[in-house]
């Protein structure tokens, strides 16, 4: 299998309004690429899995 790009761009809840973000991981899934987003905000900015929502997610292919 090869890696993919994905591109995933949302947003979170944090404090009294939500923050827009955008991360670009290197995957082998979409689900893979998912859940590295959900761990790393949640790790970095301590907001939970409801209080992320996704809003796009690009796929290309890594040569």
């Amino acid at each position: 299998m090869r890696k993919k790009l994905f591109k995933i761009t949302g947003k979170f809840f944090m404090g009294n309004k939500y923050q827009k973000f955008s991360k670009e991981i290197v995957a082998l899934k979409k689900e893979d690429a998912l859940e590295l987003v959900y761990s790393d905000l949640g790790s970095k900015h301590k907001v939970k899995r409801t209080q992320i929502k996704i809003e796009k997610i690009e796929e290309e292919e890594i040569e």
